[in-house]
């Protein structure tokens, strides 16, 4: 591609990306939008032409998340880059496409991309088609995720689910501690639906309520990127690890409440907010925390290894700041550590 042509490209990018086309106005948002080798961007290929591909952006921090979490009905902000192909984004229509047992409850018409893409009017699992004269392509390497909102909850429960009851529903706060705005639906054809390369939305159920269909799970994005992060550092760091067990990622308020008091769980714990988990190294598989500092032992000092990569990880990528505390075992389950992105730092 010519340079000029190039720089064309990336601008339309960014302002379809951004929801604007006309006069181009940098979006503080968006990082500007190059073509990289290194990039983990996946590209449409129409016959020997390349077309368009989601940005490295869309994957977050790790390159590693495959799904997009968002309201309905919402502007979306999902990074594409254009590339040298016969198509102007302004003849460009795209619609969402159900998938992974969400079924349309309504014909959803097709909008055009040159307005920006607004999420599905509906609560599912999507993925975006792109069309225009000529040719058309699914964007199949992310998931958008659409919510079921907050409001739906009754009396504690979600369409059978039993959720309980936040302690700062009626306060007013719009802070990181204000109830989440709404809940992914989790069914058996969904639950194995990866939300990165290692983690699936199965991962993060509370455990409870196991033959209660649909479940509801609240999950920040973040928490994923910064435990695919783990991952690459602890590898980088010359320790071996290929799978993180979760012992715990969301828990309803009602589930929480149960080991609420001294020495026990937070009243406000973050688990209940869909950013923490307790997780462990598992590469063996057998439900027990690796030897990962050679010692012989299996135990919180293995745990404070990961420690030492979640500290890396936060001083390189502080948007990812969070809680961190070891916990020893205890007859029930192995050493474990506490993950969060709650955005201000704490150690236990």
């Amino acid at each position: 591609m010519q340079p000029a042509r190039r720089t064309a490209a990336t601008l339309a990018a960014l302002a379809i990306a951004g929801g604007t086309l006309g006069a181009y106005v940098p979006s503080p948002a968006l990082p500007p939008l190059t073509w990289s080798n290194e990039s983990p961007g996946r590209v449409v290929r129409h016959g020997a032409e390349d077309a368009v591909r989601l940005a490295s952006g869309a994957f977050g921090t790790s390159g590693k998340l495959r799904a997009v979490v968002t309201d309905p009905n919402r502007p979306l902000e999902l990074p594409l880059e254009w590339a040298d192909v016969n198509t102007s984004p302004l003849d460009v229509a795209y619609r969402w496409e159900p998938f992974a047992g969400t079924s349309m409850r309504s014909l959803l018409g097709e909008g055009q991309l040159m307005h920006g893409l607004r999420a599905p009017a509906q609560a599912g699992i999507w993925r975006l088609r792109l069309r225009a004269p000529g040719w058309s392509e699914d964007l199949n390497d992310l998931a958008v995720i659409t919510r079921v909102p907050f409001s739906e909850k009754r009396n504690g429960y979600l369409n059978g689910y039993r959720i309980g009851t936040y302690s700062t529903e009626s306060s007013g706060r719009f802070d990181r501690y204000a109830p989440p705005a709404g809940f992914i639906e989790v069914t058996p054809e969904n639950q194995d639906l990866q939300v990165s390369e290692h983690f699936r939305l199965r991962n993060f159920l509370t455990k409870d309520q196991f033959s209660v269909w649909p479940k509801y799970l609240a999950l920040d994005l973040k928490l994923i990127d910064k435990l695919e992060l783990v991952i690459q550092e602890l590898n980088a760091m010359g320790i071996r690890a290929e799978h993180i067990a979760v012992m715990s990622g969301f828990r309803t308020p009602a589930y929480n409440d149960q080991g609420v008091g001294e020495g026990g769980r937070a009243q406000l714990s973050r688990h209940t907010y869909g950013d923490a988990s307790d997780v462990w190294i598992d590469n063996d598989r057998d439900g027990y925390m690796d030897d990962l500092n050679g010692d012989g032992r299996r135990d919180t000092e293995d745990a404070r290894v990961i420690l030492r990569a979640v500290d890396r990880i936060e001083r390189r990528h502080p948007e990812l700041t969070g809680g961190a505390g070891i916990y020893r075992d205890n007859g029930a389950h192995g050493p474990f550590i506490h993950i969060d992105v709650r955005g201000n730092p704490a150690r236990w």
